[in-house]
């Protein structure tokens, strides 16, 4: 069995996988990591793990899980199931590396654009031969609704909705509007830039958002939160059969 750590920048998400089946998914605050996985630890015998975070993680609390579980931290030195091709490699987040670890598992010989619509919304595009070429980053949702509200003076902070209607009818209705529907016409634009390129596209949407986002879209996709996850778990199998 593995267990796989993803660490946020508040939060945490741990799974459990048995192979390839993932068994169990625990979120937690980022405070309370030792104790959570003490308490997975005492639910199932797990010898090796994967961590990734994209924010830090103490030296005390790493010795810590270390003690328990033979983990890996997952780096840009990190050996990969695919062509790193980004100029700066060593720059690529650990999230965006297992994202692209998972796609070349799960979709071999194909053209796949990741889109993970979390705290920010990358844009990541693997080719069918397994080369890495790169992406796109912006603002996500949520960022989007605090800026608005941060870089003004009148203008509330607001909670995401369903859109209804592409034409605002009042500040709250055009503020949902410019935040949504511009998420939506930009995920739609760019899966169609990556379409006009490469015809045969398989096109992956994962994070926090996906749900919400995935019944306004009007592109086919594959919708999967766990997509990270997995990738985590392959690059953890793969290092292991190394």
């Amino acid at each position: 069995m593995n267990l796989i750590i993803d660490i946020g920048n508040t939060r945490v998400k741990a799974a459990v996988f048995e192979q390839d089946r993932l068994v169990e998914v625990v979120l937690f605050d980022k405070k309370r990591i030792v104790s959570e996985v003490k308490k997975i630890l005492k639910k199932f015998t797990i010898p090796f793990g994967i961590l990734s975070s994209v924010s830090s993680i103490s030296s005390k609390k790493l010795e810590s899980l270390q003690k328990n579980v033979n983990f890996q931290v997952l780096s840009s030195e990190t050996k990969v199931p695919f062509i790193n091709c980004y100029q700066t490699p060593k720059t690529l987040g650990v999230d965006r590396i297992a994202l692209v670890s998972n796609a070349v598992k799960k979709f071999s010989n194909k053209n796949t654009l990741i889109i993970d619509a979390g705290t920010c919304i990358t844009f990541d595009f693997v080719t069918k031969d397994k080369k890495y070429l790169g992406g796109a980053i912006s603002p996500g949702l949520v960022m989007r609704f605090r800026a608005l509200n941060r870089f003004t003076s009148k203008l509330p902070y607001l909670e995401k909705e369903t859109l209804e209607n592409f034409i605002g009818t009042s500040t709250n209705k055009s503020i949902n509007s410019g935040v949504v529907n511009g998420v939506i016409q930009e995920i739609e634009g760019v899966i169609s830039q990556y379409q006009k390129k490469y015809p045969s596209l398989m096109v992956v949407l994962t994070g926090g958002d996906t749900n919400f986002l995935s019944k306004q879209l009007k592109s086919s996709i594959f919708a999967n939160q766990n997509f990270l996850l997995e990738g985590l778990n392959e690059i953890l199998n793969f290092n292991k059969n190394k």
